[in-house]
């Protein structure tokens, strides 16, 4: 088993297109928030009952590296990973690529802290912590077996 994984697939709008007819610079930003909320909510944990528990999770940094074009009414396919690099924070890595050859458009990651509703550190939930722990361990030794 592999760290949690999603995959969904998003169509280019033409509001997400620049004067030169590919994808404004922030898109990407605005995908990877929609792959991590679909990728917890397939996990059992939407971003909704999380907030509910009141904890929060805040980007506290997010990287992007374009690859190549996607214009409108391009298919995309987004796949997002979950891993928890500290304690204290979890980490989504993107990528987003055109669904019908593969070709990438970009890929990234952000970084998030896990607060309370006051806005303070806290550490990550139980669940979340199991859930990466636990996928993560099977993952390294499914690897050290080949």
């Amino acid at each position: 088993m592999n760290p949690p994984a999603h995959e969904i697939l998003l169509r280019v709008r033409y509001s997400e297109t620049d004067q030169m007819g590919t994808y404004y610079n922030s898109r990407p930003l605005e995908w990877f928030e929609c792959a991590r909320s679909e990728l917890m909510r397939a996990l059992g944990r939407p971003y909704t009952e999380i907030e509910a528990e009141g904890l929060f999770m805040p980007v506290r940094e997010a990287h992007v590296e374009y690859l190549g074009k996607a214009r409108y009414d391009d298919l995309l396919r987004v796949r997002s990973v979950l891993t928890m690099p500290s304690r204290a924070q979890v980490r989504f890595d993107v990528e987003i690529t055109q669904a019908a050859t593969g070709s990438p458009v970009c890929r990234g990651y952000t970084i998030h802290a896990v607060v309370n509703a006051a806005g303070r550190p806290v550490r990550p939930p139980p669940w979340l912590i199991e859930l990466v722990s636990c996928e993560t361990a099977q993952s390294r030794k499914d690897a050290s077996a080949h």
